[in-house]
């Protein structure tokens, strides 16, 4: 196996050109650009090569964007040595197999769900699917938007042209616009080279901007001119683009008291919300969660190789009282870990986080004489502790500590938004 090295942005460019790479590691910060840039280029002209991003703590949502733009991994520095090793021999497993395994069709990341609420949700999406109505799905966090996304985007007419999906979170206000519409070169400091947007490269097919509330009026001013005029410029550009792209948003706030506050465009809302579709969250969802579990379960034994793996009832007594604030995301992620801990090819409630069994054994709310305790905010404090302390355990890692909870690394991050917590 040959390795090549490149020290800047067009070195690496040039490189990739001339040459196919199983994998590529980059630095964000590179002397003539970021390793964004040239993440987007690697994949539009060599969609199978692992792309592998190193980047410091300061810079984590970026590297988390990147994850959704088709990055393998991101590693924080400063880098340890076993953990880079381990992510590059398992990204290379996950090309060998790409390339032995013959094409099969992609099974479905959730399933649809057959409770009431879900049919419904089934149904606005066949609805609204052929459509183009833009449509602004709410819900709170890990309950599947993007996924309603990408089901509203097959059943559309433009099912074989692109989806783009954008983490608006994730993206640093600083340049956002950029991410969004594109630059040309000079444009700005750090604009080495022309640079298409994430509307350019949906053209014909679908965009879906998750977690809209987060963009700043500027860009919001942007985004609704391009909706109203089916066109965009890129930064420092004169000269503007046709575009034709079908928008579908997401959000887990409440929009309409940030239009309230002016913090949101309202004209931008009413453009955005042509068709509304609101997810619930998995805890009014009792009908379908062992159904879940069990999805989750066995595609996590597939991963790991087992075979036969069943829940203790135990188990599955504590997933029925457990109130799932990080809704189907987190039952994912817990249920993947089970798996792996599972002994006997048996998942006890010793493979569950602690967390989760003690919270399970709580209720909402309790009274005392004529006094209602409100046990919910007891455990929102217990939360908070729980995730400083084991951040500070993992040293202010917050990959490490994600896993230590059993959660992804955006619902942690969504959990410091939530909390407050500055870390």
């Amino acid at each position: 196996m040959e390795a090549a090295v490149a020290f800047s942005l067009n070195d690496g460019l040039k490189a990739a050109k001339d040459s196919f790479f199983d994998i590529i590691l980059t630095d964000y910060r590179l002397p003539d650009g970021n390793g964004i840039d040239l993440l987007n280029t690697i994949k539009r002209h060599s969609p199978d090569t692992v792309v592998i991003l190193m980047t410091g703590y300061a810079d984590i949502k970026i590297a988390v964007n990147a994850i959704k733009m088709g990055a393998y991994e991101y590693v924080a520095k400063p880098i340890n040595p076993d953990e880079i090793i381990h992510i590059i021999k398992s990204g290379l497993e996950s090309t060998s197999k790409r390339v032995e395994k013959p094409i099969q069709s992609k099974s479905p990341e959730y399933i649809e769900g057959k409770c009431d609420a879900a049919k419904k949700v089934q149904d606005y999406i066949n609805l609204v699917g052929p459509t183009e109505m833009s449509v602004l799905i709410l819900g709170e966090s890990g309950t599947g938007k993007e996924y309603a996304a990408r089901r509203i985007h097959q059943f559309s007419k433009r099912k074989n042209a692109k989806f783009v999906a954008v983490d608006c979170g994730a993206l640093p206000k600083d340049i956002a616009g950029s991410e969004l519409f594109g630059h040309v070169k000079g444009s700005f400091t750090g604009a080495v080279n022309d640079k298409i947007g994430h509307f350019e490269e949906a053209n014909g097919g679908t965009i879906f901007l998750d977690e809209i509330g987060n963009l700043s009026y500027d860009v919001q001013v942007n985004l609704l001119r391009a909706i109203q005029e089916r066109k965009i410029r890129r930064i420092g550009s004169t000269q503007e683009t046709s575009i034709d792209v079908r928008i579908i948003s997401a959000t887990n706030e409440d929009l309409k008291n940030a239009l309230k506050t002016g913090e949101f465009r309202e004209d931008l809302y009413h453009r955005l919300n042509e068709f509304s579709i609101n997810l619930p969250p998995l805890r009014e969802r009792k009908e379908d969660l062992i159904d879940f579990a069990n999805f989750f379960k066995d595609k996590a034994a597939q991963e790991f190789g087992k075979q036969n793996i069943a829940f203790d009832q135990n188990v599955i007594d504590v997933f029925k009282r457990y109130e799932w604030p990080g809704n189907i995301r987190e039952m994912k992620n817990v249920v993947r870990r089970a798996v792996l801990l599972a002994s006997n090819n048996i998942v006890t409630t010793d493979s569950l986080p602690e967390e989760m069994l003690e919270s399970s054994l709580t209720p909402a709310s309790s009274t005392l004489g004529n006094e209602t305790i409100d046990l919910r905010s007891i455990k929102e404090k217990s939360e908070q502790e729980l995730i400083i302390s084991t951040i500070v355990k993992a040293k202010y890692n917050k990959s490490q500590a994600a896993k230590l909870l059993g959660i992804d690394r955006k619902t942690l991050y969504n959990k410091l938004k939530q909390y407050g917590i500055d870390i």
